[in-house]
């Protein structure tokens, strides 16, 4: 299933553990389909209810029940019906998982062919975490779930290339259904433009070195104003604003996640000193880095 990057004692309350993935003995090779009940089986005492952080995909179809879940410090609801997607590099925490039942899809990056269509939507970090489908949609992607999770099982007899081939096609069908859920009538939101979609990637890119819109506007060859409009318009905030909430997503992470100190951590994502990144995450979070990194870690953390 996956492995833990630390030992396997239960962790503190609140540090966070990296999660790797490894494939069963006998099972196709980067990707592994099971119930909800047989992850809780199979985990380590304490360990769903930790904080992790994963280098693989981990998709959760709640068939019932319903429960909290968090990634990257933003809660979420889970209910019957609804679709979790966390990728690689995103901290995760379940609510309670006795309260869920369904289907857990674990996939390694690159199981979908590098390049393709379907894995450029698989990878890409501004996806939703937590979808809602309704209707026939919901139908449709639980059948996709469901012939994944059969063909997992089944599938022992086939070759293993043809085995894996299959699992593959039945990923895809699953990866384009979520992303091509029906809207509901009102509520269609206009495609993102050019102009947004080459500024988020390169924000994407380039967050840790460059803070200034205007950086990005000359290199891309529009104007701050024009890279604003299309930002809010895409995305609800203001070109700036994206740029810090990118910016605050990372620190979180780090101080989360890493033993660095603020002035380390500053440097990473940008800031010339740790005075400015305090100022910077006090201003936005209300607290400084080291009170965040205690209330996620627990009193053993140290900041």
């Amino acid at each position: 299933m996956v492995k833990k990057r630390h030992d396997e004692k239960r962790p503190p309350p609140g540090d966070i553990v990296e999660l790797a993935y490894q494939a069963p003995p006998g099972t196709p090779a980067g990707v592994e389909v099971m119930s909800v009940a047989e992850l809780r089986t199979r985990a380590p005492e304490g360990l769903l209810g930790t904080p992790q952080r994963l280098d693989f995909h981990q998709i959760v179809a709640v068939r019932s029940g319903a429960t909290a879940h968090t990634v990257d410090f933003t809660g979420h609801w889970l209910e019957e019906g609804s679709v979790l997607w966390v990728r690689p590099g995103q901290v995760q925490q379940f609510g309670d998982p006795e309260l869920i039942e369904g289907t857990v899809v674990l996939v390694q990056p690159g199981f979908l062919p590098p390049g393709s269509p379907v894995a450029a939507v698989a990878d890409d970090p501004f996806r939703p975490v937590v979808w809602q489908p309704a209707g026939q949609d919901r139908e449709a992607v639980f059948c996709a779930v469901g012939h994944l999770e059969a063909d997992f099982r089944t599938g022992a007899g086939l070759p293993a290339d043809v085995h894996t081939d299959v699992l593959r096609h039945l990923l895809s069908v699953l990866v384009l259904r979520l992303a091509h859920l029906t809207a509901p009538v009102g509520s269609r939101v206009p495609a993102p433009g050019d102009a947004f979609l080459r500024f988020r990637a390169a924000v994407e890119r380039e967050f840790a070195t460059s803070h200034r819109v205007a950086d990005y506007a000359r290199a891309l060859g529009y104007s701050s104003r024009t890279l604003s409009r299309a930002t809010t318009a895409a995305a609800g905030v203001g070109a700036k604003e994206f740029i810090d909430r990118r910016v605050m997503l990372e620190a979180k992470r780090l101080l989360a996640h890493s033993g660095l100190p603020a002035a380390r951590i500053a440097g990473r994502i940008g800031f010339d000193d740790a005075a400015n990144f305090s100022k910077f995450f006090q201003h936005r979070e209300g607290c400084s880095p080291g009170a965040f990194r205690s209330r996620m870690r627990g009193p053993a953390a140290t900041g």
